[in-house]
């Protein structure tokens, strides 16, 4: 399974993760948003879940791949 996140190109993965990571950009990112109602105790409603899962896939995902690059990891 993740020799496939190894062959996603990193260019794609990276703008991928900024736009869905970041939008909408104004007034704030909705995964700061998300991020911060987890923190604080107010992510209860399942359209909250949804979002912080929609818009963490993608920066998750990079980090994933990041951390198996630095490990030295390579695809097949």
């Amino acid at each position: 399974m993740l020799r496939v996140i190894d062959r996603i190109p990193l260019p794609a993965l990276a703008i991928g993760a900024l736009c869905l990571g970041g939008a909408p950009f104004s007034p704030k990112p909705h995964l700061v948003e998300k991020l911060h109602m987890l923190i604080t105790g107010g992510l209860t409603a399942p359209t909250d879940w949804f979002d912080l899962l929609m818009h963490g896939f993608l920066p998750a995902l990079l980090a994933l791949r990041l951390g198996r690059m630095a490990m030295g990891s390579k695809p097949d």
